[in-house]
């Protein structure tokens, strides 16, 4: 497959990336490949990076962020600083970032984590942006409404929190 055909998806190889590398081993010394999934976790040191949050089991928090009356939404270089100071602030582990600015204006983009991911959509014009914020394990998702916050200086910020996995 060509590097051209992998372009348009975001995944330009030839640039140099901010990412960390992923760790492909997928058998761990002395456990066999049917027992690394057995989902209910015998005889494993199981990581599943499910959290217990106010009480509940689940596979982490996700957050949803309305900024209205931000600044900066269509500046993709303001944009990926802010997403990596988020993934900095939360201690997640970034694996890949892409952004996609329209014409004439707005921008959509990713940062996928190895906790999961944030994500950015952006109207400018009206002063909103539309922030997901999902994350598993030790990760803080919540630290990252204040790095949005400072970043655009919105007149209004709205957050839900959603837990996900409840009951897996």
């Amino acid at each position: 497959m060509s590097n051209a055909a992998l372009f348009p998806l975001g995944m330009d190889l030839d640039a140099p990336s901010i990412a960390q590398k992923e760790d492909h081993d997928t058998h761990p010394k002395g456990v066999a490949p049917e027992e690394q999934f057995n989902p209910h976790g015998q005889g494993l040191d199981r990581k599943d990076h499910f959290i217990e949050k106010n009480g509940i089991r689940c596979a982490g928090s996700h957050l949803i962020i309305d900024v209205h009356g931000a600044e900066h939404l269509d500046d993709c270089g303001h944009i990926e600083k802010t997403l990596v100071e988020c993934v900095e602030a939360a201690g997640a582990t970034l694996l890949h970032i892409h952004l996609h600015r329209f014409e004439p204006n707005g921008v959509s983009g990713v940062a996928v984590l190895a906790e999961s991911h944030i994500s950015v959509h952006s109207w400018p014009e009206n002063g909103y942006a539309a922030f997901d914020v999902f994350m598993c394990g030790d990760a803080m998702p919540e630290r990252c409404v204040e790095v949005i916050r400072s970043a655009f200086k919105p007149d209004r910020i709205v957050v839900s929190e959603i837990l996900r996995g409840r009951g897996a």
